[in-house]
């Protein structure tokens, strides 16, 4: 069990397995030792989402947070099943946050730390990141939050 496996136990987090059949648009896709992740949401192994609705209107702050959270847990599983062993992970290097906001919303920041606090908690010093969160008015399937990635690999 490779470092980074051992702090996901320790963490309590089962990264789902992600079913890959048909899609034109793949999750990862590889170029110059960066990983270009795929916008995130915040689904089940399925694809059934875990929470939907507009933060600040449907849903609070705190449960934005918890949709990035599992953004970042998305984001990981699919590392994981790319690259094999998430000890290969280098560093995360920018992240794109994009928040459902209701129309007096705006604290997007706050809403994707819920992504980047468990960047930091998994990778430590290599989970620090550039980011950008920003407002959206709709998105996926009604989901809360999504959030795109890049990975640069050791």
């Amino acid at each position: 069990m490779s470092h980074t496996e051992k702090r996901l136990d320790q963490l309590g987090i089962a990264l789902p397995r992600k079913d890959r059949r048909g899609k034109g648009a793949v999750p990862v896709r590889e170029a110059c030792g960066l990983l270009y992740v795929s916008a995130q949401l915040p689904c089940d192994e399925n694809g059934v989402p875990l929470f939907t609705g507009k933060v600040g209107t449907d849903l609070s702050p705190e449960e934005g947070y918890q949709a990035a959270r599992q953004c970042a847990v998305n984001t990981l599983a699919v590392l994981a099943d790319y690259v094999g062993d998430l000890d290969r992970v280098d560093s995360v290097v920018k992240v794109l946050g994009l928040v459902n906001s209701g129309a007096d919303f705006s604290s997007q920041p706050a809403v994707i730390n819920g992504f980047s606090d468990l960047m930091l908690e998994v990778f430590g010093e290599r989970g620090v990141h550039a980011r950008s969160a920003m407002g959206a008015y709709t998105l996926p399937q009604g989901v809360p939050v999504v959030v795109e990635s890049i990975f640069k690999l050791r």
